[in-house]
């Protein structure tokens, strides 16, 4: 099982800034101390060996898009976000190399920032093409057309050439699809959202799990949580806020922190947590911060079996 990263921010896509360049620019020069490169490889490895992510890359700016590569070889998707567009475009090449051109797409709930990616996805214009849209909610078409509408975007709904099927999912119910066993929860979540659990044939685990609430201070209430996340391989899971943001000026807006992910993740015996969903304000340097301050905090708090702890960034690729 493969999961790939096409959009890791939550709220609204966000861009680098010309300052925020400048910054990586500048310490990437303090950092090389005057020394001489022989050539672009030489210079190349220093970068890679030497400088900090915050440095040498960046975290992303595009809104949630997840891809899990298991099951029977359709493409499996979670959420719509900004994403979505270049997942779309890598998904042509392969589809033009042979790929099945079935996706199936699990959405976390209809808010703006996980559907605007949609109107954008190239296969949708595919003929050949079987898109199939999970969702908890009943009102997931309703939700897609509506962006589509003449006051809002200038390419009706109606103009794409994809097969485009609508499921409606139950939580509590676990379905096989594309050749995996699919599990649904209901979250803490304005119109509420729904998490995912993904188990292969090999019995290796997913969970996808954002825009939901869970408070540290009601934190015997989310044992239900840790069950659905139990064992685990990679538990994606929204850790938008820093955990004083979480309990004072964003309380009740919908998202968690890095603190009670990890938590969670400890009680369920998960063995590895991307934090994910990502404050759009927060710079790089404020995204390898918390990282490192996550890191730290599951090795004082680390129960009998270790949890990895990785920050997703557009582009990052983790294998199971």
């Amino acid at each position: 099982m493969l999961v790939r990263f096409w959009g890791t921010r939550g709220s609204l896509p966000v861009a680098q800034k010309p300052d925020a360049i400048r910054r990586k620019l500048v310490r990437a020069l303090v950092a090389a101390g005057g020394r001489h490169f022989a050539d672009e490889q030489d210079a190349g490895t220093f970068v890679d060996q030497e400088l900090d992510f915050a440095t040498n890359g960046t975290y992303g700016g595009a809104t949630t898009c997840i891809e899990i590569e298991a099951g029977d070889g359709d493409f499996i998707i979670c959420d719509m976000g900004s994403g979505l567009r270049e997942f779309g475009i890598s998904a042509l090449a392969r589809c033009a190399k042979g790929h099945p051109r079935s996706y199936h797409v699990f959405m976390s709930h209809l808010h703006w920032d996980h559907i605007m990616g949609f109107p954008f996805f190239a296969p949708t214009f595919d003929p050949a093409a079987r898109i199939v849209i999970h969702s908890g909610h009943a009102d997931a078409e309703q939700a897609l057309r509506r962006q589509q509408e003449e006051i809002s975007f200038p390419v009706p709904f109606d103009w794409f050439r994809a097969k485009i099927e609508f499921v409606t999912l139950m939580p509590g119910t676990t379905y096989d699809i594309a050749g995996l066993q699919v599990d649904v929860m209901e979250q803490h979540h304005s119109h509420c959202s729904f998490g995912y659990r993904f188990t292969d044939g090999a019995g290796k685990t997913v969970i996808f799990s954002t825009d939901s609430e869970h408070k540290i201070e009601k934190m015997e209430g989310e044992a239900d949580v840790a069950h659905f996340f139990r064992d685990a391989d990679l538990v994606i899971c929204d850790t938008m806020y820093s955990l004083a943001d979480s309990v004072s000026m964003k309380e009740d807006w919908g998202h968690s922190s890095n603190i009670v992910a990890i938590d969670i993740c400890h009680e369920a015996t998960a063995r590895r947590l991307a934090l994910f969903h990502h404050e759009p304000i927060y710079s790089d340097e404020d995204m390898l911060r918390m990282h490192r301050e996550s890191i730290r905090y599951e090795e004082l708090t680390r129960r009998e079996h270790p949890l990895e702890v990785l920050c997703a960034y557009d582009g990052l690729e983790v294998r199971l």
